[in-house]
């Protein structure tokens, strides 16, 4: 078994332990957060876009409960791993032109956002930009202190698009990425692959945690390389009244050396 899948079989028995807490609490009542927990999770988000900005890894990769729990989305995935958090910080442009500023850019609302008391610990909505994108969170009591237990991002595209947090998990779940099959994959926006050379000599950028996720005009197209095989799936995934299905699905082989 794979470092990544048990780690991912980690936080999936934290989620079943904190989903049994959860009924348990549901039976009673979800304990209020007090002011200062709240106030600790909202610092949470200046800690983030501080560390975002500035490109501090090791920061930001601290933020996350691990093993296990993550940062999604569509184009990211679902990133479990802290050494792929701290490649994800270190792979955005701006790490490698200039200097970066922290006061460059909104990537929190100036108003406080609503957090609320929850079966796992706490989650809030942070809509992060104009176009409606937000931030879909869930934290954590940690004996570090609060962490998030996933932080899930929706773009404005995708909002337009109807599409939640919620869709892409499905669509995760669907295609198998839940189960570690697929590769990390390396390179700049628009070609990428999985890493090519040993560990420490491929020096492309991280650039997603196994599947891959684009929203289009004919649902959502995925792009997925199999983990020790090198073939990768071309997968379109449409919304039916039974849930997210695979319409198409392209197996291409690995390429012969």
């Amino acid at each position: 078994m794979s470092t990544s899948t048990s780690r991912q079989h980690v936080c999936a028995a934290l989620t079943l332990a904190l989903s049994t807490i959860a009924l348990s609490r549901a039976e009673a009542q979800i304990k209020p957060l007090t002011d200062r927990e709240v106030a600790e999770i909202r610092a949470m988000s200046t800690i983030y876009r501080r560390a975002l900005l500035s490109c501090s890894a090791e920061e930001y990769a601290d933020l996350f409960a691990t093993p296990g729990c993550y940062f999604g989305s569509s184009s990211r995935g679902e990133v479990r791993e802290r050494e792929q958090l701290m490649e994800m910080v270190l792979g955005y442009d701006r790490c490698h032109q200039k200097p970066a500023s922290p006061s460059a850019g909104p990537l929190v609302p100036p108003t406080p956002p609503i957090i609320e008391a929850s079966p796992e610990g706490a989650q809030a909505r942070i809509v992060n930009s104009k176009g409606g994108g937000y931030y879909d969170d869930v934290y954590v009591r940690t004996p570090s202190g609060w962490r998030f237990k996933s932080r899930n991002v929706v773009s404005d595209a995708e909002v337009a698009a109807k599409l939640t947090t919620q869709d892409f998990i499905e669509i995760r779940q669907l295609a198998g990425d839940d189960h570690g099959h697929y590769e990390n994959l390396y390179g700049d926006h628009d070609h990428f692959s999985p890493r090519g050379a040993p560990a420490g000599k491929d020096k492309r950028p991280f650039r997603t945690s196994g599947l891959r996720l684009t929203p289009m005009a004919e649902g959502v197209r995925g792009v997925a390389y199999l983990r020790n095989n090198g073939g990768r799936y071309d997968d379109l995934y449409v919304k039916t009244p039974d849930g997210w299905r695979i319409k198409e699905r392209v197996y291409t082989p690995p390429i012969a050396k």
